[in-house]
């Protein structure tokens, strides 16, 4: 039997599901929360007197995952760090899943979806969570709940505000009762109806009058300019005026110890006039060399930092930042960085996590607005899918958000080309591709070259198989590497034999760690790489082949080199040399 879900971001984002794709799944990474519940569970709290016991019951669990954006509650399952998880069946509410459905959405105006489930005997009931109303937090018995491990905890302040942001009218789209025509900047207003006229494709937009054209975008209203009249087009006097954070400040250092900056230049002044500005302060000869690679008698020359994604992580700090604190947006410019920082963290509804996925709700409508009517950006989020597409092509780094928190998203480029090899790959596949390749299918492709073949999003890798760019050695292994392109130019085979070389690698490193390893070590050195699954498959290979040995069995097993490998050579080298005789 399969169930459908919603879940976005997750690997629970499917137009269905078996029982057996839901033992698979982990709560921590799949919205999931997976409780016994062998002889029925509590619906409201029970008799319960502590409210940290009260909560952990099924309307509790609701109002968590619906808090959380919305996932599954499922009885009868038994949670497990190893997967699968074990099936042990529920006779929660027997024949009366309609009156649960009826009574939940009574008590906290959500509807509920509940699905049964049978792995043979074994009955097993899915509760299908929407997410929480925009702005709005779900509470039991006057709680706003979330969870955190095995327990369901108080949502913070800091989670509230977020939440209720949500539904805090636009601040862009506000009327600055003190602005006039006279505090606009006619520079940026010529841009303004230059980039208008491009992208409508009608040259004779550029002739309109201005008064015309700031009403058709939506920057006057009732005779009165709003604020993102001020942010896109007000001159430094007016910026200084009335919204004196709307600012762009860069600052230069040597390296990243340093306290006191080498350089600084503050620009207060529209955003449309300001990016260019911006870019030519970071493109100096001395701040933005370029780099040098050599592809047979060709040298090609990539600059440290890309004018497209420096404009783009630009106008998504101004467009997306929460006017209401009073920091400016700060460039931060390292030799080999940037590092770009704007108040306000994400918009409602994004993550690092989802960040190239998730249709978000803009926290200045009215300024993104105009800049996608006038050709700045594309649809609201494409900005961030462009700097992760031209980091890929360049072989750079991707675009790096791990240090954004509630208050302020951190934006980290990388100046360095990591796989010069994976550049020359990549731009040459495109060249020749007809289907020309998406951000999805780099990302995917990046994977395959870190050796990562776990969680590829299915569309891609089929799409990348058919057209020859990635390969495995059968549909049963699913265990990729790049075409055989790319390992010409690293001058490294993909395989030995039918082993990965990287795998090789990874397992001759465990060695050269420690005499005797444990699988723990061989999974922890893969990192995700690979599944357990395949991990255990490849060790048994090994054995197989006479490389290493098993010692003991169940816990108390090790593995260990087998005697004709001396763990004082190259490991690698040792066991490549035995594989090919």
């Amino acid at each position: 039997m399969r169930i459908k879900t919603y879940l976005c971001g997750s690997k629970a984002n499917r137009s269905d599901m078996t029982i057996q794709e839901i033992k698979q799944l982990r709560e921590s990474e799949d919205s999931i929360e997976f409780k016994e519940a062998k002889q029925d569970f509590n619906f409201a709290g029970g008799s319960h007197v502590d409210p940290r016991d009260r909560r952990k019951c099924v309307l509790g669990y609701v109002v968590a995952l619906a808090n959380e954006g919305g996932g599954l509650l499922v009885l009868g399952v038994k949670e497990k760090k190893e997967l699968p998880h074990e099936i042990v069946g529920t006779n929660f509410s027997e024949n009366k899943i309609g009156a649960i459905e009826d009574e939940i959405y009574k008590r906290l105006s959500v509807r509920v979806e509940i699905t049964e489930l049978f792995d043979n005997a074994k009955r097993v009931l899915v509760f299908r969570i929407p997410s929480r109303p925009v702005g709005q937090t779900l509470k039991f018995e006057g709680v706003a709940l979330m969870r955190i491990g095995d327990s369901l905890r108080f949502m913070s302040d800091d989670e509230m505000r977020r939440i209720l942001e949500e539904s805090a009218p636009d601040f862009s789209a506000k009327v600055c009762k003190e602005l006039t025509f006279e505090d606009l900047d006619p520079e940026a207003i010529a841009l303004m109806k230059s980039g208008y006229a491009r992208k409508q494709k009608n040259p004779a937009f550029e002739t309109l009058p201005d008064l015309q054209v700031l009403n058709d975008l939506g920057l006057i209203e009732n005779c009165k300019y709003n604020y993102a009249a001020l942010i896109l087009l007000g001159t430094r006097k007016a910026l200084r005026q009335y919204l004196p954070n709307a600012e762009v400040i860069i600052e230069y250092r040597l390296n990243h110890s340093m306290i006191p900056y080498t350089a600084r230049k503050e620009f207060q002044e529209s955003l449309f006039t300001v990016l260019d500005k911006v870019w030519d302060y970071v493109n100096q000869p001395a701040s933005n060399p370029l780099l040098h690679v050599q592809h047979k008698f060709k040298i090609l020359d990539i600059p440290a930092f890309n004018r497209e994604v420096i404009r783009e992580a630009v106008l998504n700090a101004v467009g997306h930042r929460q006017w209401n604190d009073l920091s400016s947006v700060v460039v931060k410019q390292y030799p080999d960085s940037i590092n770009i920082i704007n108040a306000g963290g994400f918009p409602s509804g994004v993550s690092k996590d989802n960040i190239l996925t998730v249709s978000s709700k803009p926290r200045n409508k009215r300024v993104m607005e105009v800049l996608e009517k006038t050709g700045e950006v594309e649809r609201s989020g494409q900005g961030v899918d462009k700097m992760f597409y031209i980091c890929l092509m360049e072989g750079k780094p991707l675009p790096d958000y791990s240090q954004t928190d509630d208050y302020q998203v951190d934006l980290r480029l990388q100046a360095r080309i990591v796989d010069e090899a994976f550049y020359i790959f990549l731009n040459e596949i495109q060249h020749r591709s007809k289907d020309k390749l998406n951000v999805f299918d780099l990302l995917t492709l990046d994977k395959v070259r870190q050796g990562i073949s776990t969680d590829l999003p299915e569309t891609s890798v089929e799409k990348l198989q058919r057209e020859g760019l990635i390969k495995s050695l059968s549909a049963a292994d699913k265990k990729y590497v790049l075409a055989d392109f790319y390992y010409e130019i690293t001058q490294q085979p993909a395989y030995i034999k039918e082993y990965r070389l990287r795998d090789l690698h990874i397992v001759a490193g465990c060695f050269e760690k420690a005499r005797e390893v444990i699988m723990k070590n061989f999974v922890n050195a893969f990192d995700n790489q690979l599944s357990r699954g395949q991990i255990k498959y490849l060790i048994l290979k090994l054995e197989e082949k006479k490389l290493i040995e098993q010692v003991g069995t169940g816990r108390t097993t090790l593995y260990r080199l087998n005697k004709n490998i001396d763990n004082t050579q190259n490991i690698t080298t040792q066991f490549i040399e035995r594989l090919l005789k």
